[in-house]
């Protein structure tokens, strides 16, 4: 099972070109709570703006190894992993998309796994108000079917 602590060395295996950013960022107080656990959410937030840049720089390698980290989160991680993997990686990385000037999230669905892209499409839904709450979506317009509790 995936926890927390294992979410930022999966993604520095899967993304080497992630480690500058990270050097600056893992010390960093605003993102380490009083208790000394980190924000992930903010660190997903740092790895979908990296992730986005080196998609348009054209390297899809490591963005799709990158998603494959997002993807294993959904499937082996525990509540909270699970949730940061759609919450956390998924709504950052189609808001960093949606902010460069040279892409657009749909750009990026070919590169996520199934369950990614069937929250991923949850996350459209809520966001254009089609859905109350983020709920995975199937293929076919309008299917809802929550997985988490």
């Amino acid at each position: 099972m995936i926890t927390r602590d294992d979410v930022v060395p999966l993604l520095l295996a899967a993304c080497p070109s992630f480690a500058a950013v990270w050097a600056d960022l893992e010390h960093d107080p605003l993102v380490v709570e009083d208790d000394g656990t980190r924000l992930h959410y903010a660190d997903a937030g740092r790895v979908a703006d990296h992730l986005v840049g080196r998609f348009v720089a054209g390297d899809r390698v490591e963005v799709a190894a990158a998603l494959a980290v997002v993807e294993r989160m959904h499937l082996e991680g525990d509540a909270y992993v699970r949730e940061l993997a759609t919450i956390g990686y998924l709504e950052d990385l189609q808001d960093a998309a949606r902010r460069h000037p040279a892409c657009a999230p749909e750009q990026l669905e070919p590169l996520l796994g199934a369950e990614s892209l069937r929250w991923w499409r949850g996350l459209d839904a809520f966001w254009s108000g089609q859905a109350p709450t983020v709920l995975a979506q199937d293929d076919e317009p309008g299917s809802q079917r929550q997985t988490r509790t």
